[in-house]
C-alpha cells in the first residue's frame, strides 16, 4: 500500500469534500479550514486512510488534476474544469508539447495545461500584471507544476516572442488584438482558442480570425448540470453550472 513520503504533496479531504493541498515538508502552520498543522503528521500514512485533525476528520490523497483546481487560491476569476476539459480536448493538449497562454489570472488553466504537457512540456504564460503572476506561480508551487511553467511579464497583445507553437490559449478582454502574432507563433496546424464572457468579445474575434489563415473556426458554450440521486429517485440538480464564457476555436494553416 503506497504511503505519504517526506517533502511530498498531498491532498486532505474533509467530510463536506473541501480539499486542501498540504506539503509534508512544510514547517507548523495555520491552514484555514484546518487550524495549526504540522505536516510531518501526515508522512507515513496510507492513501485512502483515514486521519483525525483536531475534531475534524479528513482523507489522504495523492493530489489529482481536480483536486488541484478545486484546491486553488483564488485571486481573480478563474476558468473552471467544465471549460478547462473542453479547451484540452479541442485543443488536442498533450505531453511534451509547447503552449502559450495569454492571461495567467489565478493560474487554473495553467495548472490544467501543465499537467498535461507534462514532463517534457511547457506552458509560458504572458501577463501583464505582476501580482496575478506572482499569485498564480505560488498555486503551480502548491500543485507541484511550477517547473513545467515559464513565466513572462508582457502584454500578449504587442506580440509573442516564441515560434512553432502548438496551441495559443487567451484570457483577456480582446483577443481579437494578439490574433495577427499568434499566427505567427503557431506552427501549421496549431490551434488558437479564446475564452470571452461576452458574445460581442466572440463576434470581434471571430471577424478577426476570418481574416487570417485560420480553419476550423467554431464557438461553444458548456452548461454542466449535475443530477442528484436519492433513494426516491433522481432529479436534476437546482444548482446548474450555466454560463461561464464563450470558447472560440480555430487551426492555423498555411
Amino acid at each position: 500500500m503506497d504511503k505519504v513520503e517526506n517533502d511530498e504533496m498531498i491532498v486532505l479531504v474533509d467530510e463536506k469534500n473541501r480539499k486542501y493541498l498540504i506539503n509534508t515538508g512544510w514547517s507548523e502552520r495555520k491552514i484555514k479550514g484546518i487550524g495549526v498543522l504540522d505536516p510531518t503528521i501526515l508522512i507515513g500514512k496510507p492513501y485512502g486512510g483515514e486521519i483525525s485533525i483536531g475534531n475534524k476528520r479528513f482523507w489522504v490523497f495523492k493530489p489529482s488534476l481536480m483536486d488541484k483546481l478545486q484546491g486553488l487560491k483564488r485571486k481573480a476569476q478563474i476558468i473552471i474544469p467544465k471549460d478547462i476539459g473542453v479547451i484540452l480536448v479541442n485543443c488536442s493538449i498533450e505531453s511534451g508539447q509547447t503552449i502559450l497562454e495569454g492571461g495567467i489570472g489565478s493560474g487554473s488553466l495553467t495548472i490544467a495545461l501543465a499537467n498535461a504537457v507534462a514532463p517534457t512540456g511547457k506552458v509560458i504564460s504572458y501577463d501583464i500584471r505582476e501580482d496575478f503572476m506572482e499569485h498564480a506561480m505560488q498555486n503551480l508551487e502548491y500543485s507541484g507544476l511550477k517547473q513545467y511553467v515559464t513565466p513572462r511579464l508582457k502584454d500578449v497583445t504587442k506580440g509573442i516572442d516564441e515560434r512553432e507553437l502548438d496551441a495559443i490559449i487567451l484570457d483577456i478582454p480582446n483577443p481579437w488584438d494578439a490574433i495577427p502574432h499568434a499566427w505567427e507563433a503557431l506552427k501549421i496546424g496549431g490551434y488558437f482558442c479564446s475564452y470571452s464572457p461576452l458574445i460581442s468579445q466572440v463576434e470581434e474575434t471571430v471577424k478577426t480570425l476570418k481574416k487570417h489563415r485560420f480553419i476550423e473556426i467554431k464557438t461553444l458554450e458548456t452548461l454542466q448540470r449535475e443530477i442528484t440521486v436519492t433513494k426516491r429517485g433522481c432529479r436534476p440538480s437546482f444548482d446548474m453550472l450555466g454560463h461561464t464564457g464563450y470558447l472560440t476555436f480555430a487551426r492555423k494553416i498555411v
